[in-house]
């Protein structure tokens, strides 16, 4: 909502930031939007150019100092944006906010990602902060459907989409990745814990080594949400690293469920996808 328009200053918006240049495009947008973006960098994941704006640093366990974080700002709004490394239980260094609610946080750490985070949301919502999405602030971020760029998929592209879609809605029971490579018809690599960029680089280690036998680009990258995901928490994304990583790895292009999966520089990533003969375009999961 427009501050002005409303005629009163729009409430402030807290963003818990993960790696990256992805949670300071979502603030520039939160300000263009007369939001008053108020920035949580986690010790060791987020960019130190998060200074940029109000901000608080804290570590991971640090709960007691994030709440009092938020309250001193009267923040009610927060958005989780970016990819954080998940730590185990133990090595959690907590404050006597986390501590108060251990019981609590080990039982969240024994479940999957999405288990984890749903809970994790509940916790800040109990205390009064609701919790909203990156699309929800800045939409222009979410990829639209159709080509993106001069190159489009072709028929044994549309039909490894299609594979790979199937693929990561079955899989989303386990609550395990949310992308793949396939290549005619063939399961090249699941998305695990190592996170997508490390997935593309065993794709281009397996053309390198000869593995894959094909010397022509081969495969797509499809990315997509699980099925139920609470797109709030864990909206799937790439950016020119993405991009940079699928052409290391050979690959013919990248789909992304149109609607559910954020782009980080759009612009960037359409060009370099073509000067690297790719194309990027969004599918109807």
């Amino acid at each position: 909502m427009n501050a002005g328009a409303a005629g009163a200053a729009a409430p402030p918006l807290a963003i818990l930031c993960g790696a990256g240049a992805f949670p300071l495009e979502v603030a520039a947008d939160a300000r263009k939007g007369g939001r008053d973006p108020f920035l949580v960098g986690v010790v060791g994941s987020s960019d130190a150019a998060i200074e940029a704006y109000p901000h608080v640093w804290v570590r991971i366990g640090e709960v007691g100092k994030l709440f009092a974080a938020l309250e001193g700002r009267g923040v009610k709004e927060m958005a989780m944006v970016g990819a954080i490394a998940r730590p185990e239980f133990a090595d959690l260094r907590l404050d006597w906010g986390a501590v108060r609610r251990a019981a609590e946080l080990a039982q969240l750490f024994r479940r999957g990602d999405n288990g984890l985070l749903v809970g994790l949301a509940a916790i800040f919502e109990r205390e009064g902060v609701r919790i909203v999405g990156a699309h929800e602030i800045a939409p222009r971020l979410v990829a639209p459907s159709g080509a993106l760029g001069p190159r489009a998929p072709g028929a044994g592209d549309e039909e490894d989409i299609a594979f790979g879609a199937r693929l990561l809605g079955a899989l989303s029971e386990f609550d395990a990745g949310q992308c793949a490579v396939v290549a005619s018809g063939r399961v090249l690599a699941i998305e695990a814990a190592e996170g997508t960029d490390a997935m593309l680089a065993r794709v281009a280690d397996m053309r390198a080594s000869g593995r894959l036998k094909r010397r022509e680009p081969g495969g797509v990258l499809v990315k997509a949400p699980k099925r139920g995901q609470d797109l709030r928490l864990d909206m799937p994304a790439i950016g020119p690293a993405t991009v940079a990583g699928a052409a290391r790895a050979g690959l013919r292009g990248l789909a992304l469920a149109a609607g559910a999966v954020l782009m980080v520089d759009r612009e960037r990533c359409v060009r370099e996808a073509d000067a690297a003969g790719l194309f990027i375009a969004g599918f109807s999961a």
